[in-house]
């Protein structure tokens, strides 16, 4: 059993809103990633984050999110690697249209995931499932993870014991939040 946890994705970024795949590269986040992740901040106020750690991806995005959700509220913002987003190799920086037409994938509110598995040169869901694990399986305490749209469903999945087949059935979204404690996710919006 994991302890509990609770996951931000970060806001919208200018390359979200363009359909471009990100991966290990940044864009900033839009005035509406900003919303979202003052409304991260506003579901987050309402709960005691003294005991949580405070872990964050390293890349620019997720920490300008995790510094308006959670600067007001914790002394310090911790990075982690393992919570970066996964690797898509070649294919950083470009748009999806340009991958794939849009009826050969289902869409989901993190982009088609096939592409991420399928990216030349990416890391894969295999290897992201394994860093997933033993970033979870490291967690010392209740934890405040901020982190990227397919991370967050692998981390997610791994915790609920759903596994790499499990993340496609994960809820995706920016400007939530989601509590998993004793085996069970609930979506704060």
């Amino acid at each position: 059993m994991y302890p509990e946890i609770y996951v931000l994705r970060h806001g919208e970024t200018f390359w979200n809103s363009e359909g471009r795949m990100q991966g290990g590269l940044n864009s900033p986040l839009t005035p509406l990633g900003k919303e979202q992740a003052e409304r991260q901040a506003a579901i987050l106020s309402q709960i005691d984050l003294n005991r949580f750690a405070i872990l964050c991806s390293p890349q620019g995005r997720a920490f300008e999110t995790a510094a308006i959700a959670l600067a007001r509220q914790v002394d310090n913002i911790h990075t982690d690697p393992r919570l970066r987003e996964i690797e898509v190799g070649e294919w950083k920086g470009r748009l999806r249209s340009e991958l794939a037409s849009p009826d050969e994938f289902e869409e989901t509110p993190d982009g088609a995931l096939e592409l991420y598995e399928r990216a030349p040169g990416g890391e894969g869901f295999a290897a992201l499932e394994a860093r997933c694990i033993e970033f979870v399986s490291s967690l010392q305490g209740p934890s405040i993870l901020v982190t990227h749209g397919i991370t967050s469903r692998m981390l997610r999945s791994t915790v609920l014991g759903l596994g790499r087949d499990g993340m496609s059935k994960m809820p995706g979204g920016q400007g939530v939040v989601y509590h998993l404690k004793n085996g069970v996710q609930k979506r704060l919006s």
